[in-house]
């Protein structure tokens, strides 16, 4: 398979790999998506944070059948891998620590790319060349710069090629259930930076990387600080709603990822131009946040001023009404999930991982289960063909369901534990508030909106 030819075969798994997706995240926001060209060139140069989800962020949620360029050294383990990257669509890109002798394979990978680009299609790779489990984006690499002038000045005629940058963020970087937004962000036309790379290529090299890096990080919730990115992170979750509210903006998951960049900008401020004060609220909410948690309780419960009993009540009620439901989910769904978590969970160190490993195997895993059970219980079901298909279908939806009123009954168990907290530990109950209260109190004063 070439790499500049639309691929069916690729299209198909790009339609199971969708509903995959849609199975395991709660939403998916995409904006900017109107400024993507047509009839142009294309190069995607996203942010790098969570294994595969990242390429599958661009991948789902564009038209293209995007080529990605990776480090050559996933390739030439065997046959069978690499005829599976390049179906995938995967070049390769060899760099000096691969071998001095390997650089000239990167002509085979520019001739390629020339040939993707010729015929308006879209190259991918990451500015960062690695990825961080932080919402802290990397230096980048000068390879993004580096290869599209290279195809401008070895491709017969000009390209045209136009670098999309885009922000990848998540809810949480390997839970179920969880929000992915994607920002997309203006082009930038490389035409704008060649004529100087034809006089000074170090200098237009280093220009165009600086733009990228520039035009993602308005894409991205990106903490500057070192020092104190694990205290900004926890003051962003206890006070982040309190801080979109102060913006009189109403909430929505946008809303939020929008309001927490610029409670980053400013916590990042902060600690440049107030370090003592930054350092009493590092230790207010280190404070509120470990006494949160160690009386089993989650942030939300505290720092939010919801209605807790009537919440209560009306979601026990939704409970009981979707119990069957989560049962038939559960028992058809445990096996393969339980499986693949605790492998994974125990195998793959690095977190930022994990979700990869777990879509992977879960891909190839669940509808080995599904047609397992499909056949275990064939025999019960009626001799109609299409009641076999409709258990079949009904097995991943069902487990979507079943996992939907598992986050329900936690959070419903969870307003219970507060009920309990502010009727028979009354004291306790006022102290969290009081501690919520003095935080808030002081970030409102130093945070000025």
């Amino acid at each position: 398979m070439k790499y500049e030819n639309w691929s069916v075969g690729y299209w198909c798994l790009k339609q199971y790999i969708a509903f995959a997706d849609w199975l395991i995240h709660k939403k998916t926001i995409i904006t900017g998506k109107e400024k993507i060209p047509k009839n142009k060139p294309i190069v995607f140069a996203p942010n790098h944070q969570n294994g595969l989800s990242d390429p599958l962020a661009i991948l789902l949620n564009t038209r293209f059948q995007p080529v990605w360029l990776a480090r050559a050294d996933i390739f030439g383990t065997s046959k069978v891998v690499d005829t599976i990257l390049r179906f995938l669509k995967i070049m390769p890109v060899y760099r000096l620590r691969d071998g001095k002798e390997n650089l000239q394979k990167n002509e085979q990978t520019f001739s390629d790319s020339i040939k993707v680009l010729e015929r308006n299609f879209a190259l991918a790779l990451f500015p960062e060349a690695a990825h961080s489990p932080r919402r802290q984006m990397l230096p980048h690499k000068k390879a993004v710069a580096r290869i599209v002038f290279r195809a401008e000045e070895k491709a017969k005629q000009p390209l045209d090629i136009q670098i999309i940058p885009a922000g990848i963020y998540y809810s949480h970087y390997w839970k179920f259930n969880r929000t992915v937004i994607v920002n997309f962000g203006s082009r930038i036309p490389v035409k704008d930076y060649y004529h100087q790379y034809l006089q000074k290529p170090n200098e237009a090299t280093i220009r165009l990387k600086t733009k990228i890096h520039e035009s993602i990080l308005p894409l991205v919730l990106h903490f500057k600080t070192k020092k104190y990115y694990e205290a900004f992170e926890k003051i962003r979750e206890l006070y982040g709603g309190h801080f979109l509210k102060r913006q009189n903006k109403a909430f929505s998951v946008l809303n939020l990822f929008r309001s927490d960049q610029l409670l980053a900008d400013k916590l990042d401020q902060m600690e440049a131009e107030n370090p003592e004060e930054i350092e009493n609220i590092v230790r207010l909410a280190d404070a509120l946040y470990s006494e949160i948690h160690q009386h089993k309780l989650r942030s939300w419960l505290i720092v939010t001023e919801q209605k807790h009993s009537g919440k209560f009540i009306i979601n026990s009620l939704f409970l009981l009404l979707g119990l069957p439901l989560f049962f038939y989910g559960f028992l058809l769904n445990a096996l393969p999930f339980f499986l693949i978590d605790r492998v994974v969970r125990k195998k793959v160190k690095d977190v930022s991982f994990w979700s990869t490993f777990f879509f992977g195997a879960g891909i190839l895993l669940f509808p080995l289960f599904y047609l397992i059970e499909l056949l275990a219980v064939a025999f019960l079901l009626p001799g109609l063909w299409w009641v076999k298909i409709i258990f079949f279908i009904s097995l991943p939806l069902a487990g979507k369901a079943a996992f939907k009123w598992y986050i329900l009954f936690r959070k419903t168990l969870g307003r219970w534990h507060i009920i309990k907290l502010r009727i028979f530990d009354r004291s306790i109950y006022n102290h969290l508030q009081e501690s919520k209260q003095q935080l808030f109190k002081n970030l409102d004063k130093f945070l000025p909106l």
